[in-house]
């Protein structure tokens, strides 16, 4: 998939964090949108049809996990690929990596993290196949 081809949606509490995100990759040419909570980012997905979504585990309406299972019952998004994101060591374990991905998460990445790392993780997923 050609980074042109390639648009993100991210939903991040940190409103820095989700700035620098969308700045970062607008110089890369990929559009991205971005919310702030839960509600917000499952309002905007009602249009939105991103290749890749973004998604912080702590928010402050609801867990990631929750919004992750949502997301991945729309048929919309049955096929994108989620990167679950987090600053909690709590997430470390292996069990909880195992209900990372039976919420439908298709990575993830403990904070703090670099844009070069996040960008390596996001192409990874996209050359694997991106959205079906």
């Amino acid at each position: 998939m050609k980074t042109a081809e390639v648009s993100m949606f991210i939903i991040e509490d940190d409103a820095y964090f989700r700035e620098t995100f969308i700045d970062v990759m607008g110089l890369r040419g990929i559009e991205v949108q971005g919310a702030g909570s839960a509600v917000e980012g499952l309002r905007m997905l009602e249009t939105a049809r991103p290749s890749i979504i973004i998604l912080d585990i702590q928010l402050p309406d609801l867990d990631g996990f929750q919004i992750c299972r949502r997301i991945k019952h729309m048929e919309a998004f049955k096929d994108t690929p989620v990167i679950f994101i987090s600053a909690s060591s709590r997430y470390a374990e292996a069990q909880d990596r195992v209900e990372m991905f039976l919420a439908g998460a298709s990575a993830f990445l403990p904070k703090p993290i670099t844009m070069d790392r996040l960008w390596a993780e996001i192409e990874a997923l996209l050359e694997r196949g991106g959205r079906s």
